[in-house]
């Protein structure tokens, strides 16, 4: 049985003044029983929210592929566990488009997590336009087959799939869709991986809410979920909680 998961991806959100809202979030969790609950705030957050965790994992956003070196602007993978968190997220869509970052790229940031036992979310999706051209799952299986690290180090791997489309629009893929590309990557993850692919926690991301939550946690294959803007409040956030813990 896999665990739950949810984690909260702040991106370039959030201030010393919000981590109030860590308290109930991790009144939450410490409720939610066989539900992990995680909370990825921005770089210069994380040693402020590390004491005020409660039992919520703390994450980064990103890593650099590198253990040091002349990079300026960027944190290393021994940075970000000597700071005190647990988890980072690679690969995300905005990074990929916005920072230009390859599949390769993503696959040696995913390797340095791992070896500095970082549970490691290595994301990917596919356009609209992938979409409606019927290329969704060809997208994202290639995505896996360039993404995904082949040394496996002591942190956890996750895979979340994050629609393009679907983030931070209000759009949510339906039930249907999720349990199709879910099955895919799952089918994906146990031929790379065999019997550990099966072990590997897939989460859904794209504007998930309060209110879909509980939709969404009920369908195959998915075992957790990457939220964004609503995982800024505790208001927001406990739901999606409460949700996976009654799927």
């Amino acid at each position: 049985m896999r665990r739950k998961l949810i984690a909260g991806n702040w991106k370039m959100n959030g201030s010393r003044t919000q981590l109030a809202e860590l308290g109930p979030i991790a009144a939450a969790a410490r409720d939610a029983a066989g539900v992990d609950v995680a909370i990825c705030p921005p770089f210069i957050l994380i040693p402020l929210a590390v004491p005020r965790a409660g039992g919520i994992v703390i994450g980064a956003q990103d890593c650099h592929h590198r253990e040091s070196g002349a990079f300026t602007g960027n944190v290393s993978a021994a940075m970000i566990q000597e700071a005190g968190a647990r988890m980072v997220i690679v690969g995300h869509s905005e990074r990929r488009a916005e920072q230009h970052e390859s599949d390769e790229m993503v696959r040696a940031k995913a390797e340095i997590a791992l070896k500095h036992a970082l549970t490691t979310i290595v994301c990917v999706g596919e356009s609209e336009a992938d979409r409606k051209a019927g290329r969704a799952v060809e997208f994202v299986c290639g995505q896996l087959r360039g993404s995904l690290p082949q040394e496996a180090g002591d942190g956890e791997l996750v895979i979340a799939y994050e629609p393009i489309w679907a983030i931070g629009t209000g759009n949510t893929a339906t039930p249907a869709d999720v349990a199709e590309m879910h099955a895919a990557i799952r089918s994906h993850l146990t031929d790379d991986f065999g019997e550990r692919g099966g072990r590997i926690r897939i989460l859904y991301g794209g504007s998930v809410k309060p209110d879909n939550a509980a939709e969404l946690m009920a369908v195959d294959n998915v075992d957790g979920a990457l939220v964004g803007g609503a995982s800024l409040t505790a208001a927001d956030f406990v739901p999606i909680i409460q949700a996976a813990r009654g799927a």
